[in-house]
């Protein structure tokens, strides 16, 4: 079982067992009631359920916040929901007065690296356990030196939680960029095994054509000649049934050739299916038009490209669950529709990875078109429209019409 978690799981599963080994003081306070005095004119099941307020809110948050890490790109919730958790780490130590909230902070070490920034990173969890030091001194009369030594201890084994899933979540995506090279280089073969087939299928029909259709013209030509010239009788007969035979295998090697060159097409369904395998942030639904071919393999490339474009930017940007993709023959262009349900836009921001997929249509006649709704609205997410000339004839004829 332990085998089908990733490390950001891992993660989240020991993170919440630690947060319920801390809830075991409340275990302490139920067996020994003078486990915490109560300090004076205060009651102690209002200290109890505001630390059980604090600890209970740091646990929702921590299932809640980390239900899809290492999929999605942090923002500004996600931030705020870090903030409080730290203020809950530190409550936690307060009302207990004991560092049990510095255990928490280990726990949320090993959130940081995953939500911010490396540098942003180091410098909340030394702030966070930092801002442990008025606990220390106040909750629990420790001398002020003494209390920042604690808290300095407490960032010892928090710093080694940090480094823990920063090497974590460069595994993680050192193995997600893995996955997509493997995926695109499965495709990129299927493309080539085609381009080959292809090449071999046409250099084959162009010597059937070149060399057989030439002699047998030419032994056809001579067996007519050699009717007319030879006499009466069975010489001719024999000559005439060559003649009639020789232009029967004519025939029979022109329509090969045509079987091969019109069977010298490339499957773009074999190119394209490698690359929506074993995505494991969102689901990809392949609906590939069968058979859906194409000649030129320059412009199978294209679209090839294109599409492995359209999933890392959907990995990457979208915060999409689901991914719909449909290729089709339109008349004499092959479209491909896109369309994710993340997070959207309000306004397009054309990026590298776009601009460069419409330079690549551009260059053969195509063309992207891209829409765009932002969340709530019922159709939220990204919508793109690819359209590429099956063929540089009719790229050109419509350039002309244009």
């Amino acid at each position: 079982m332990l085998s089908r978690l990733n490390h950001s799981r891992l993660l989240r599963y020991a993170g919440l067992f630690t947060w319920g080994a801390v809830g075991l003081w409340l275990l302490n306070v139920w067996l020994d009631p003078t486990f915490v005095p109560p300090e004076p004119g205060e009651v102690l099941s209002l200290r109890i359920m505001r630390w059980l307020a604090v600890y209970l809110v740091f646990g929702v948050v921590y299932w809640w916040i980390t239900r899809s890490l290492g999929q999605r790109r942090p923002g500004f919730a996600d931030h705020a929901l870090l903030l409080v958790l730290t203020a809950c780490a530190i409550g936690v130590s307060y009302f207990s007065g004991s560092g049990l909230g510095s255990i928490l902070l280990m726990v949320l070490a090993g959130l940081l690296p995953w939500l911010l920034r490396l540098p942003v990173g180091v410098a909340w969890l030394i702030g966070s356990n930092l801002a442990t030091v008025p606990v220390f001194v106040n909750a629990l009369d420790f001398p002020p030196m003494i209390g920042v030594l604690q808290s300095l201890l407490y960032l010892g084994f928090s710093s080694f939680v940090f480094v823990t899933a920063l090497v974590a979540r460069q595994q993680a995506e050192a193995r997600e960029e893995q996955r997509r090279l493997n995926a695109e280089l499965r495709a990129t073969r299927a493309l080539l095994g085609e381009s080959v087939r292809v090449n071999e299928r046409t250099r084959i029909s162009r010597e059937l054509h070149d060399l057989l259709g030439h002699h047998l013209t030419a032994l056809s030509l001579n067996l007519e000649v050699a009717g007319h010239l030879a006499p009466e009788g069975r010489a001719r007969e024999h000559v005439q049934q060559a003649h009639t035979l020789a232009k029967l295998l004519l025939t029979d090697v022109r329509e090969a050739v045509s079987q091969l060159r019109e069977g010298g097409a490339i499957d773009l369904a074999a190119a394209l299916q490698p690359l929506s395998e074993n995505v494991p942030a969102i689901d990809i639904h392949m609906d590939i038009e069968t058979p859906l071919t194409l000649d030129d393999p320059e412009r199978a490339h294209v679209l090839l490209r294109c599409t492995q474009e359209i999933i890392t930017n959907t990995v990457r940007h979208a915060q999409a669950h689901n991914l719909w993709i449909n290729a089709r023959r339109e008349g004499g262009n092959i479209v491909v529709d896109a369309r994710d349900d993340g997070r959207g836009a309000d306004a397009l921001v054309a990026g590298n990875g776009l601009r460069g997929m419409r330079e690549r249509l551009a260059q053969y006649g195509g063309d992207l078109r891209i829409e765009t709704q932002p969340r709530p609205h019922p159709e939220a997410g990204f919508r793109l429209r690819l359209t590429l000339p099956a063929s540089a004839t009719l790229a050109a004829s419509e350039g002309a019409i244009a």
